[in-house]
């Protein structure tokens, strides 16, 4: 039987394992099932917001922590070499990997590249900032869009004068260390085949274990998934 757990556990476990997602016949192999009934497992999923597909076809454009297409940040280990969707998702493929890790990323996406070693699970480079303008209230309102704006600086200076050049809001800034320790809970359970999406209260209670605070991080009275 399909359900998302397992279609998302057999696509991240793919990623890990190969640099790449299984095909729509590789996953029909795996589930002894048809094509079209993973390509309607793939769209329940994404309806889940355990996936996001191409808008033309059941391609698989991200799975988060991966990306599928190029990106800002390229995360490498021993085990392989992976894009991740952003500057939280980085630290997400670092902590499911639980392995030393390279991360190539540039300042504000822009021409500075800067690497960030994870030894241990330590980070080295511990003076950079994560940028979060989009509150988590909008992230699936276009969560490519989201992601492409998660990303590293050095100082608060820098984030100022890239918000005003780009006409980005400013959100919120957080270390990258004390992020890493978060981004280790959020994804601690992604590699499950019995892995399900956080309810709100939940995701609300982490973001207070972590003190992300301000109107970033605020999900308000709804509720279900995050």
């Amino acid at each position: 039987m399909i359900t998302n757990s397992n279609l998302h556990y057999q696509i991240l476990k793919g990623i890990i394992d190969n640099g790449f997602a299984p095909s729509i016949d590789e996953l029909s192999d795996i589930f002894n099932s048809n094509q079209e009934s993973i390509i309607q497992g793939l769209y329940e999923l994404q309806e889940y917001h355990g996936v996001v597909l191409h808008p033309n076809e059941p391609k698989i454009w991200a799975i988060h922590p991966f990306s599928l297409a190029p990106t800002n940040f390229y995360v490498q280990s021993k085990k392989g070499q992976w894009w991740a969707n952003c500057a939280w998702c980085s630290l997400g493929v670092a902590a499911l990997l639980n392995d030393d890790v390279k991360i190539t990323t540039t300042i504000g996406a822009e021409t500075k590249q800067v690497e960030i070693n994870i030894i241990n699970g330590v980070i080295q480079e511990k003076n950079y900032f994560i940028h979060f303008p989009i509150p988590m209230t909008k992230v699936w309102d276009n969560v490519v869009y989201t992601c492409s704006n998660m990303l590293i600086f050095e100082n608060e200076e820098q984030i100022n004068d890239w918000s005003a050049r780009h006409n980005i809001p400013k959100g919120d800034i957080q270390p990258i260390e004390k992020f890493f320790n978060f981004a280790k809970k959020w994804y601690c359970n992604h590699l499950s085949p019995e892995w399900t999406k956080w309810t709100i209260e939940e995701a609300k209670q982490m973001f207070r274990d972590h003190e992300l605070h301000g109107k970033i991080w605020e999900l308000g009275e709804v509720s279900g998934r995050f």
